[in-house]
């Protein structure tokens, strides 16, 4: 299949190009960017020797509409326009935010200008979402942060077994998630041997994508309390997610609800009782590392994430999104372990 990625000068753009350059059904036919259209792929991600020679091009619909399937890894707020010109019969996934929201209010405030509407949101491994991955040509990719956290407690408010109303993450990520622009803030001199949190006090845009699509799972309105922070790394994310529970429940019990809920999902690992998740286990992969327990002082759960934020936060799961759009295992071309 002929495949476009829009945006490949990114951070998950080239995560995008290094996986699929190890994919046996898609192959790299169009790649461009904005500003560093006219360089070599290799200046901008010299790993990915494969591509040497090869220059991004100019974003152009009619370039767009020659392939199969295109991934748009964009900043929010421009896929909109292109997704009106993009011929019906191309399969898209859009990593951005732009068709991730319901409600033009929740954008409005956390993402500001014109709602371009919704996409089915692909993040396979909630209720029945596989069929309906499947049976569509357009997909809102989840953000790293609504991967990692709806993972996390999505199981438990399934079973309405927590207070949806009464959610609280506390997630931290690698540099990566603010995209490759130049900021001080993300330079080595202010991250290095530091932590901070940022869009404090509720702000951060993840937060109404996180509760809608929770929303979707249980009987009760979802209300989330998230504090992002930013973590002195490059890749990966660790959520840590807490909820009141509803019933009485050990943490042996909660543990085999999680495995059993996740137990058909080829990247979602719960792991054995008393292993914690590790962001270095999920470097380069498209995996979910969990693990859950009662905290029986407080009467809440307590559910731990571990994803790379480029993986499963992005272009991992774009890829398992496509596969499926595609009728390919969803695994295909995902195999990769952690280089831990």
């Amino acid at each position: 299949m002929k495949i476009g990625v829009v945006g490949g000068s990114g951070y998950a753009g080239g995560e995008l190009l290094r996986l699929l350059l190890g994919h046996d059904k898609f192959e790299i036919f169009y790649v461009s960017a904005g500003t560093n259209a006219g360089e070599e792929i290799t200046s901008i991600h010299p790993q990915l020797q494969n591509l040497t020679g090869q220059k991004f091009e100019v974003t152009k619909i009619s370039e767009i509409n020659k392939c199969e399937l295109v991934f748009l890894a964009l900043p929010h707020g421009e896929s909109a326009d292109l997704i009106k010109q993009i011929l019906p019969e191309v399969k898209v996934v859009d990593l951005g935010a732009d068709f991730r929201l319901s409600s033009s209010e929740s954008w409005t405030k956390y993402y500001g200008g014109n709602h371009a509407g919704q996409f089915l949101y692909g993040l396979p491994e909630i209720s029945k979402n596989i069929e309906r991955i499947s049976a569509s040509t357009r997909i809102a990719n989840p953000g790293c942060y609504a991967t990692a956290i709806i993972l996390g407690i999505a199981p438990a408010i399934e079973q309405n077994a927590v207070d949806a109303g009464d959610l609280v993450a506390v997630a931290a990520s690698g540099t990566t998630g603010a995209g490759r622009n130049s900021k001080v803030s993300l330079s080595a001199s202010e991250v290095m041997n530091n932590l901070s949190s940022y869009k404090f006090g509720g702000a951060h845009q993840h937060t109404p994508e996180i509760e809608e699509n929770l929303a979707t799972l249980g009987d009760s309105s979802v209300k989330l309390s998230f504090t992002p922070i930013l973590a002195p790394m490059p890749r990966g994310i660790l959520a840590t997610v807490t909820a009141k529970l509803l019933k009485p429940i050990s943490t042996a019990e909660l543990h085999h609800l999680y495995v059993e809920y996740f137990k058909t999902s080829p990247f979602i690992k719960v792991l054995p009782a008393g292993v914690m998740p590790e962001t270095s286990a999920t470097l380069g992969t498209n995996f979910a590392f969990l693990q859950v327990a009662v905290d029986s002082h407080t009467n809440r759960l307590v559910a731990s994430v571990a994803i790379d934020n480029l993986g499963k936060g992005a272009a991992g799961q774009a890829i398992q999104n496509a596969n499926l759009m595609c009728g390919f295992p969803q695994d295909l071309g995902l195999s990769h372990l952690g280089v831990k």
